[in-house]
């Protein structure tokens, strides 16, 4: 089993819900952003470092990978390079991101800069279940006008009696 499943295998009832993380982040976004609090340098590096750990692959491989999905050489020196603290200047490239989170199997760096913008990531499965949330709601709503609509065809054909 990869350590990615391990993770997510371990779900507590303490985990929040999709309503509780929608709701604080609201109320966040309510709120001015700190000057500097979309500088994410640090987070970025520790972030791409820990996807690379928790990788199945070497940094060899993962280059090797990511070089494939882009048709454009990524070596094990610029992955050093992008998460190292010490290489301030040298910056992971955007257009690069998909390929990682592909090989990785990590999405927390797509979470961090869709969170700046108060925008969610959701996975495969999740948004399947938001789909069929929204089916569902759309499916109350047509109800309720339906039951309008009868109640109203009913009152019509009373007053014609």
């Amino acid at each position: 089993m990869s350590k990615r499943a391990r993770k997510t295998d371990t779900l507590s009832s303490a985990q929040l819900s999709f309503f509780d993380i929608i709701q604080a982040r609201f109320q966040s976004a309510q709120a001015q952003p700190a000057p500097g609090s979309y500088n994410i340098s640090a987070r970025l590096r520790e972030m791409l470092t820990q996807a690379l750990k928790e990788c199945p692959f070497s940094r060899y491989e993962a280059a090797a990978k990511m070089s494939e999905l882009l048709g454009v050489e990524v070596t094990k020196a610029q992955l050093d390079s992008w998460t190292a603290e010490s290489k301030e200047y040298h910056r992971f490239p955007a257009e690069y991101l998909a390929a990682f989170c592909k090989v990785t199997g990590s999405y927390e760096v797509l979470r961090l800069i869709a969170e700046l913008v108060s925008c969610y990531v959701v996975e495969s499965e999740e948004a399947l279940l938001a789909e069929i949330g929204r089916i569902d709601r759309a499916r109350r709503e047509l109800a309720r006008k339906e039951k309008a609509i009868r109640e109203f065809l009913a009152q019509m054909s009373s007053k014609k009696a």
